[in-house]
């Protein structure tokens, strides 16, 4: 059948719609971004105004914008517009806007989902206790959105950066000016009286740099000496660190672990806000070690053994888990792309290499834990009589561990594992590393 040119051309629209919703869906933002400064006009507005209609994602008048010609109203506001819209739980979305009581938010996604900041927890037993939402995660400010700035911490722990000034645009540079330059890993960022290999692909994938371009750092994460145009005070001065996910890792870990292969530098980087918290080996300051220097070689072999409370029958082989993740100790991004896997193929455990870091006990935007922590840290149990404790549980024992949560909001917290996957009584992950349990 032959189509006339109209026709053609809207055909040719259907395609590439269709192409780029599969994308979406694919768990991969590369259509936008593409690993460094993306669209302006998907992020900014010169008028506000299309078509006579205002662009801005609030109730501003055709031709007043908001501050840094931003879409929304500030700049998480902005982020969240795409990364923060149902539906939840798919591709690149790290906020359910409104997760239902009782509900865990519905994204998967490595970092975490915001949408726990929005949940407020109290208890009694087996001891009083209260879980307030901003001790969930990082509280970006996004009015937009109703995320407001920490009203308990209002500096970085271990820091000086202001809880009012705390949005996506303090970690991810929204322009991604650092690059990866070549196959070690090297870095460069774009500056005034600067020639570097343009960004010709997102880097949090693996794909690899040319002698013709280069390829964005992981997740667009600030470059040594990035600081936002909000909060200009305090420069970076570690670069980003070197890491590859899978391209779909917005997903439920039911069956096999989103593995993420992080090589080096991480908590490096986490250090230019929480400088203070920073440690690389024990006993200094009697903190927990964690960066490139903090190595595991004292716990591998807990690691490896550690399949569950009373478990020990494990081997390095099939060890990984992400809610305990390391780093590899690399910045050979080949080697990493081999562990970046959602399928269950890359299960083996730490070496002599690899390291502790943040993110083995943290995730980097929000959990359904204080201090974003991976797992419950409030209470002796992660199982009771080998099911999720809950307030909705149906023995007294599991009401009584349920740290305010229900049965739902405790197994989404864990990525909607199966609770086979715990022991009968479960403690906790801690013991993935230390095995005291």
């Amino acid at each position: 059948m032959r189509l006339r040119k109209g026709k053609q051309m809207k055909a040719s629209k259907i395609v590439v719609a269709a192409a780029m919703l599969t994308l979406a869906a694919s768990g991969s933002a590369l259509a936008f971004h593409d690993g460094g400064v993306a669209t302006c006009d998907g992020c900014h507005t010169m008028h506000n105004s299309q078509g006579g209609a205002q662009m801005t994602k609030n109730a501003l008048a055709v031709g007043t914008t908001n501050a840094y010609l931003l879409q929304g109203s500030d700049d998480s506001s902005t982020c969240l517009v795409c990364h923060g819209k149902a539906p939840a739980g798919s591709g690149y979305k790290v906020l359910d806007p409104a997760a239902a009581a009782g509900a865990a938010p519905a994204n998967f996604t490595p970092g975490g989902d915001f949408g726990w900041l929005k949940k407020d927890y109290t208890w009694t037993l087996p001891r009083p206790g209260s879980s307030k939402g901003e001790r969930h995660g990082h509280n970006v400010v996004a009015n937009d959105f109703g995320l407001v700035a920490d009203a308990t911490l209002t500096t970085a722990p271990g820091g000086t950066y202001p809880a009012a000034n705390l949005g996506c645009q303090s970690c991810h540079d929204p322009h991604g000016k650092t690059r990866i330059i070549d196959a070690a890993g090297t870095m460069a960022t774009s500056a005034p009286g600067t020639s570097v290999l343009p960004i010709g692909d997102s880097g949090s994938y693996g794909a690899m740099p040319d002698a013709n371009q280069a390829v964005g750092v992981y997740r667009l994460l600030g470059g040594a000496g990035y600081a936002p145009k909000s909060y200009a005070t305090s420069p970076f001065t570690a670069a980003p660190p070197i890491a590859v996910a899978p391209s779909t890792y917005n997903r439920a870990e039911t069956t096999t672990d989103t593995r993420v292969a992080y090589g080096k530098g991480m908590s490096e980087w986490c250090a230019n806000c929480h400088q203070g918290l920073h440690n690389d080996a024990y006993p200094t300051n009697l903190r927990h070690p964690a960066g490139n220097a903090a190595l595991m070689t004292n716990v591998l072999a807990n690691y490896a053994a550690y399949v569950k409370s009373g478990d020990l029958t494990g081997t390095n082989a099939n060890a990984y888990s992400s809610l305990v993740p390391y780093e590899e100790g690399t910045a050979d991004r080949a080697a990493l792309v081999l562990h970046a896997k959602t399928d269950g193929t890359a299960k083996s455990g730490p070496d002599a290499t690899s390291n502790v870091m943040c993110l083995s006990c943290h995730r980097a935007h929000a959990t359904g834990w204080d201090s974003m922590s991976r797992w419950n840290n409030k209470t002796e149990f992660l199982t009771v009589a080998g099911d999720f404790p809950g307030i909705d549980a149906p023995t007294q024992e599991g009401k009584d561990y349920a740290s305010g949560r229900t049965q739902a909001e405790q197994k989404g917290s864990y990525y909607n594992r199966d609770k086979a996957a715990f022991a009968y009584a479960q403690r906790s992950l801690c013991n993935k590393c230390h095995a005291k349990d």
